[in-house]
């Protein structure tokens, strides 16, 4: 017989999130927080859509797909074709939990990946930030 107890799941709640492919319409780029912060102030407006973990401590940037290929920056992982990403609902737009730090308002889901790319090795190599950190 299977009793039913109050204690909470040790699995996270992803409720209304998806999982969605990336190297499709799109790739990813996984930037620890620390990082992702200074990054976010860099792009100014020029930054597209972002979604924050504060699970993982870190912000994933979408970029164009296939752009991901030959992206090689210290502390950072692209995502690209055959991996995944956890999105959570448009609504969502603070924690706790997985959630928009910048919403894909109007189409702008995309970060040019030159601009990204030279935001995090521009903050990666300022003093207190390790080129060789790992990822």
């Amino acid at each position: 017989m299977l009793l039913a107890t109050s204690r909470r799941s040790a699995l996270p709640n992803a409720v209304d999130c998806s999982l969605l492919a990336a190297g499709i319409d799109w790739d990813a780029v996984r930037v620890p927080r620390s990082v992702g912060e200074c990054c976010l102030d860099l792009l100014g407006g020029s930054c597209a859509a972002v979604v924050e973990d504060p699970r993982e401590a870190a912000l994933y940037w979408f970029i164009a797909a296939g752009a991901s290929a030959g992206w090689d920056v210290a502390q950072t992982r692209p995502l690209g074709m055959t991996q995944y990403l956890v999105v959570p609902p448009l609504h969502r737009v603070a924690g706790p939990g997985l959630h928009w730090r910048i919403r894909p308002l109007e189409g702008r889901l995309i970060t040019d990946v030159r601009a990204l790319r030279a935001a995090v090795e521009g903050v990666i190599g300022q003093p207190g930030h390790s080129r060789h950190a790992a990822r």
